[in-house]
C-alpha cells in the first residue's frame, strides 16, 4: 500500500493511494497514521480495505508528513562510502546516529526555511525507515518484522551550524521545516529489495545526486537492529539512513541554496517531492 496524510497543517486526514492514483480517505478506519495503526495486523486490515469504498480526494489537497506522532527522527551519517569520499571523510566503523529535531519534519511539497544567518543550506535525498511496532534488542534477522515500509526523507542540513558552530550535528539538523517525508509511506511488501532503489535529486532542474540504495553501508536490517540495542524503537519513529554523493558542500567550489531555489528529489517505488527553499525572515 501507499499510505498518505492530506490536509492543512495540523488538519491532516490518513488516506491511500489506489492502483489508478487516486487518492482515497481512511477517516472511517483510523484516526491518522500513527501508532497502533502501523503494527503489521493493522496494516493487514487497510490492505484488506476495497479502495472503491472509500471517497476519493481531490489531488490539489495539500501532502503532509507521511506519518503522524513521529517521537524519534533518527538519522545516519556517512552511510554511504561513495558520499564519505565526497566529503573527505572516512566510513565509521559503526553506524554515526544522530537525532533531528521532530519539529523540523513537514510535508514532501511544502517550503523549506532557510533559517536566519545560514550561509550552507544544503540538500540530502535519503531512504527512510518508519518503525510499525516496538523495537528492543532485537537481531538482524528479525529486525524486519518491525519495519512498517519506507519513504523519501529529505534530510536538509545547514552545514556552517552542523560542523563550524562546535558541538554534535544536531543544531544543523534540526532547523524548522529541515525534515521533509513522503508523499507516501510505502509498506514493506511492495518493496521487494530495499538496499536496490535508485535515488536522486534536482536543484532548480540540475541533476546533482544520482546514485542508488546499493551503496549504503549499513543496510536497513543492520540499522533497525543496531538502534534498538541503544534504545527502543516506537510506531512512527523515522530513520533516516544516509545520502549518496553529490551534496553541495562536496562540490569544488561548494555549492548552497538559496532564497527561491526549487529542490525536486526521489526514490523509486517511494514518490517524489519538491519544496522551494524561502529565506526565513
Amino acid at each position: 500500500m501507499k499510505l498518505l496524510r492530506y490536509g492543512a497543517p495540523g488538519a491532516e486526514r490518513p488516506a491511500l493511494v489506489d492502483k489508478t492514483g487516486t487518492i482515497r480517505d481512511l477517516s472511517g478506519y483510523i484516526k491518522d497514521l500513527s501508532g497502533a495503526a502501523l503494527d503489521p495486523s493493522a496494516l493487514a486490515e487497510l490492505a484488506a480495505i476495497d479502495p472503491a469504498s472509500l471517497s476519493e480526494v481531490s489531488a490539489s489537497e495539500r501532502l503532509g508528513a507521511c506519518v503522524a506522532g513521529t517521537g524519534k527522527f533518527i538519522c545516519i551519517g556517512l552511510n554511504y562510502s561513495d558520499h564519505a569520499a565526497e566529503t573527505g571523510a572516512t566510513v565509521p566503523p559503526e553506524p554515526v546516529i544522530f537525532m533531528k529535531a521532530t519539529s523540523a519534519i513537514v510535508g514532501p511539497n511544502d517550503d523549506v526555511r532557510i533559517p536566519r544567518g545560514s550561509e550552507k543550506t544544503d540538500w540530502e535525498v535519503e531512504l527512510g525507515i518508519v518503525i510499525g511496532k516496538t523495537a528492543k534488542y532485537v537481531s538482524e534477522a528479525d529486525a524486519m518484522d518491525y519495519v512498517a515500509g519506507y519513504c523519501v526523507s529529505h534530510d536538509v542540513s545547514e552545514r556552517a551550524f552542523q560542523t563550524e558552530r562546535a558541538g554534535q550535528w544536531t543544531k544543523g539538523k534540526s532547523c524548522d521545516t529541515f525534515g521533509p517525508i513522503g508523499p507516501w509511506l510505502v509498506t514493506k511488501d511492495e518493496i521487494a529489495h530495499p538496499q536496490n532503489l535508485p535515488m536522486w535529486l534536482k536543484v532548480n532542474g540540475q541533476t546533482m545526486q544520482n546514485g542508488s540504495t546499493a551503496t549504503m553501508v549499513y543496510g536497513v536490517a543492520f540499522l533497525v537492529s543496531y538502534l534498538s540495542q541503544f534504545m527502543s524503537l516506537h510506531p512512527g519513529d523515522v530513520i533516516s539512513t544516509g545520502t549518496p554523493p553529490g551534496v553541495g558542500m562536496g562540490m569544488k567550489p561548494p555549492r548552497y541554496l538559496k532564497d527561491g531555489d526549487v529542490v525536486e528529489l526521489g526514490i523509486e517505488g517511494l514518490g517524489t517531492q519538491k519544496q522551494t527553499f524561502r529565506a526565513d525572515a
